[in-house]
């Protein structure tokens, strides 16, 4: 058997957004407004779905971006965040972006945590997540977001992890209406497409 490769590579328009954004996101906003136009131009230029995340240190410096990249891979892990968390574990070189708890570092997401994002956040390193619009907002246009715990936030808690949500959660809700009036594929498990 020929096993195949798992790579994950952002298209190129990242890199150009990235290039021109700050190389210091002053405030929670800041950071947000990067996130949501992250996931506003990954359907623009139609590489994946409405959703966008970022891993960034303690003074607000971008470590690692992360989009949507279900459909165009052909791999449902590839969730804005799980991306966000696995190139800021490769660019820093460590499962543990913490390394121990030594470092501080927050994760952005366009919307709340879907089930297997939630379970993926604990294990990464980051101290705390940042929420843009409501799993119910996703759930309006028809995603599964999967069986998660009701005190999701609670369970975060416990572990040493913040959660604070609804930074811009009007403008991050708008990115994924905008993705369904235009047609966008609401992928979910077992669905028939």
């Amino acid at each position: 058997m020929k096993l195949p490769k798992l790579a994950i590579q952002l298209p190129e328009w990242v890199a150009e957004y990235v290039d021109q954004s700050p190389k210091i996101f002053s405030g929670i906003e800041d950071r947000m407004d990067f996130v949501i136009e992250l996931s506003r131009k990954n359907i623009e230029h139609q590489t994946g779905g409405p959703f966008g995340a970022a891993v960034f240190d303690a003074n607000g410096c971008l470590v690692a971006p992360g989009i949507n990249m279900v459909i165009p891979s052909n791999c449902s892990i590839l969730h804005a965040e799980m991306v966000a968390i696995a190139l800021a574990q490769k660019i820093l070189g460590r499962f543990d972006i913490s390394d121990g708890g030594k470092f501080d570092f927050d994760l952005f997401a366009t919307t709340e945590p879907c089930a297997m994002c939630f379970g993926a956040i604990p294990w990464s390193g980051v101290s705390r997540l940042v929420c843009g619009a409501r799993g119910e907002d996703a759930r309006a246009i028809g995603f599964d977001e999967g069986p998660k715990l009701e005190n999701w936030i609670s369970a975060l808690a416990d572990r040493g992890l913040g959660v604070i949500r609804d930074v811009r959660r009007e403008k991050a809700a708008a990115v994924l209406r905008d993705y369904m009036k235009t047609g966008g594929l609401i992928y979910n498990p077992g669905q028939k497409t």
